[in-house]
């Protein structure tokens, strides 16, 4: 059976076995913001080399708490009553910071999607954190510039109603995350 990375860091450095149940809901989102960072500037870098500015902002796009906290909203209905319980200890955990241009919501909720991460990382469940991932990936549609490109539509004279632009909007955004991720939006 192959050795999960915890696993291997854990031998590598001489660390000790660790009961994952007794993590406060903030140590586990520590280590689960690094995580799901890693694991979408995995997707992003893997996607073709490109200038450091261009991949730093694709990454953000997917790793800001108002974009974890949506897909939290996809991923909710598909959780295992353990998975549940770890994402609502990681959301309603008392914190004092909040993330920049994030409703204090969108970071609670994004906090509780990175205690999920880190629980899974340390559960050693590789199989599983990617699947729900992955599925967060393909119906996720990023939505923070959507201002912006309806703006553009209408002064470009591409989207004259909002119904027209609204389905400009939305095909955009899908072939925006497609193009981000490489997984194609539903």
């Amino acid at each position: 059976m192959e050795q999960g990375l915890d696993a291997y860091i854990r031998q590598q450095f001489g660390l000790g076995e660790h009961d994952i149940r007794t993590y406060s809901p903030l140590a586990l989102a520590y280590i689960g913001d690094g995580i799901y960072e890693l694991i979408i500037r995995t997707i992003v870098t893997e996607r073709g080399n490109k200038q450091v500015r261009k991949l730093h902002r694709e990454t953000s796009r997917l790793v800001k708490a108002r974009a974890q906290a949506a897909m939290m909203d996809i991923l909710l209905p598909l959780l295992t009553e353990e998975e549940r319980d770890v994402y609502k200890r990681g959301r309603n955990a008392k914190t004092s910071r909040m993330a920049k241009n994030a409703t204090a919501s969108d970071y609670h909720r994004a906090t509780g999607m990175e205690a999920l991460v880190g629980y899974l990382y340390l559960k050693d469940d590789m199989e599983r954190l990617c699947a729900l991932i992955k599925e967060a990936l393909s119906r996720y549609t990023p939505d923070e510039h959507a201002g912006t490109e309806a703006r553009n539509m209408y002064e470009n004279g591409t989207g004259s109603t909002a119904e027209s632009t609204k389905e400009n909007m939305a095909e955009s955004m899908t072939e925006n995350i497609t193009e981000n991720t490489g997984i194609a939006a539903e």
